[in-house]
């Protein structure tokens, strides 16, 4: 992996609705109508207009994403993915890796450079931490190697110390473990 790829990466941690960049990602639920942690966060500092956009969108599959503007967020755009309720299933992380890689593909159609994502899937949800985030670096950097888009900052930003320290260290091992050339 090219040290230019985790030059884009930062992990940051805080809360995603004081972030401005293009673009906000939303760990949403089904109806895309609000719910609790991170959607309902968005929701509350975005304000209702984003409520009456969501209403017209019909909703969202798991591993889906749609875009929608940002209100009264610093950012411009909130991505509204779902990630999969944790069932141990092979499944699980491909939906996950979806996730990751249909908010990144709405990134990149609509020319976004700064994306912040959460930790999807890790609240309510019940995803394990340790790998929601490997295959969220993952996923990212391989968007990110094998795409040409505009991105140029991708955020991972945390809410917790702990998870800060996990995707942290994460990573660390994986861009220290490249060759160097």
């Amino acid at each position: 992996m090219d040290k230019e790829i985790f030059d884009k990466i930062e992990i940051m941690q805080g809360d995603i609705t004081k972030l401005a960049v293009d673009a906000i990602v939303n760990a949403a639920n089904h109806s895309l109508l609000g719910g609790g942690g991170v959607d309902g966060a968005i929701h509350r500092a975005a304000g209702p207009k984003l409520l009456e956009e969501c209403r017209q969108l019909g909703g969202c599959k798991t591993g889906e994403a749609k875009i929608t503007k940002g209100y009264n967020l610093k950012a411009r755009h909130v991505i509204h993915t779902v990630g999969p309720v944790y069932s141990g299933k092979p499944q699980d992380s491909l939906l996950l890796s979806q996730c990751y890689l249909n908010s990144l593909e709405l990134a990149a159609l609509n020319n976004l450079y700064s994306i912040a994502f959460p930790a999807i899937s890790c609240g309510v949800y019940g995803y394990p931490i340790d790998e929601a985030c490997r295959i969220a670096i993952d996923t990212v950097c391989r968007f990110l190697k094998m795409k040409k888009t505009y991105v140029t900052k991708l955020i991972f930003i945390l809410f917790s110390s702990k998870d800060y320290d996990i995707y942290g260290k994460y990573l660390k091992e994986i861009s220290c473990a490249q060759p160097k050339y």
